[in-house]
């Protein structure tokens, strides 16, 4: 069996799937994306398809260790999304090739559910509870919420306040017995993260992400000392290498993308690692359903599994959700906040082709904005 063909898909809502063929008509899916910059990974895909045409399949790690080391430069945002949404296909496609899931194939299943959680926006509070209402209702027993939008270096009192006041918001509706995770999405200084980490700690929020930017995990140990809250990070990190400094400060929820942290080879090494510092595995994954499903396999497979970030319902999928692109959602129903492990091979979920070529006819150009304080200076998104 052979790597025959390689293509690539510019999907909406903010997507890009990969198509790898064997020359024996075996099929596997991926999703290699950078948000906002998927003509660039499209690029790149394109590039390392060059090396993969001809190539047996199912040597995986060989694959992985060529296309992330073979340039010589290494790693970023743009080549580690191209590598894993080409290694989320690779391992599609030996699991159809030999008719189990991905989850056997990484040394069996640990656990029979995943637990998953819902987005709830956290813009204003009133509005607030009606979402989370919403999802409790829909099953869900955790979700995630933006502390606050365009942030200050140092907040004054109202700002600190208005945070806490959205995060109480959520929590009474959820009640005691549910979680509430709160994204600061490196919108915050250190100092201003230190203060509204004191006061949202009566809260108990299931964990807060990204309190810092990704380029401030020197400044990770003063927090974890500073705050009980579970702190998160790991979105915009890249591989093991990125993961040792913010586990070595004490993180307690390591957060890599399936779709950017080199696919499902790189984050099963992720999650190993994160395990010898007592640290637990909560994908990232505001993304589309090939990523998901990679996530799953992933979950399935993984001891220090916490929980699951999912897409459906978020703001960005205007155009196209979660469900657009599968021939069945089933794979996708959660019940009870939970998604059920199945033995459907590779992936576990059927692409619909032809809904994702029509797609790519049209294609996007998703941007994230740009955001700018009061004073016209650029703003963290």
């Amino acid at each position: 069996m052979k790597i025959a063909r390689v293509e690539t898909f510019l999907v909406p809502p903010r997507w890009l799937f990969c198509r790898i063929e064997t020359d024996d008509g075996v099929v596997g899916w991926g999703e290699p994306v950078v948000e906002g910059r998927a003509e660039v990974v499209r690029s790149a895909v394109e590039v390392l398809a060059e090396y993969l045409v001809g190539q047996d399949p199912l040597r995986i790690q060989d694959h992985w260790q060529v296309l992330s080391k073979g340039g010589f430069y290494r790693g970023g945002p743009v080549l580690s999304s191209a590598v894993a949404g080409i290694d989320q296909a690779l391992w599609d496609i030996a699991g159809r090739a030999l008719g189990v899931p991905v989850h056997t194939l990484l040394g069996g299943p640990v656990r029979d559910t995943v637990r998953v959680y819902a987005w709830v926006g956290g813009d204003e509070p009133a509005r607030l509870k009606e979402e989370v209402t919403a999802q409790v209702e829909a099953g869900f027993t955790a979700v995630k919420m933006n502390a606050a939008g365009r942030t200050p270096p140092i907040g004054s009192p109202a700002e600190t306040a208005a945070v806490v006041e959205r995060v109480a918001a959520a929590r009474e509706a959820l009640g005691p017995h549910r979680d509430v995770a709160v994204d600061f999405h490196g919108r915050f200084s250190a100092a201003n993260a230190r203060r509204v980490l004191h006061e949202m700690a009566p809260l108990h929020p299931l964990f807060v992400e990204e309190p810092v930017l990704p380029e401030q995990a020197h400044l990770l140990p003063g927090l974890v000392a500073a705050s009980s809250v579970p702190l998160a990070t790991g979105e915009r990190l890249y591989g093991r290498a990125d993961f040792l400094p913010v586990l070595t400060a004490g993180v307690a929820v390591a957060q890599p993308d399936l779709s950017h942290a080199g696919g499902i080879s790189e984050v099963t090494r992720i999650a190993s690692l994160a395990e010898t510092f007592g640290a637990h595995l909560a994908p990232h994954c505001p993304l589309g359903p090939i990523a998901l499903a990679a996530s799953l396999q992933v979950a399935f497979a993984t001891p220090n599994f916490l929980i699951q970030e999912q897409s459906r319902g978020i703001h960005y999928n205007k155009d196209a959700d979660l469900l657009s692109y599968l021939v069945d959602t089933e794979p996708f129903r959660f019940v009870d906040g939970q998604a059920h492990r199945t033995a459907l091979p590779g992936l576990g979920i059927a692409v619909d082709e032809d809904a994702v070529r029509a797609a790519d006819r049209s294609g996007h150009a998703w941007r994230n904005p740009v955001w700018r304080h009061a004073d016209g200076s650029f703003a963290e998104w």
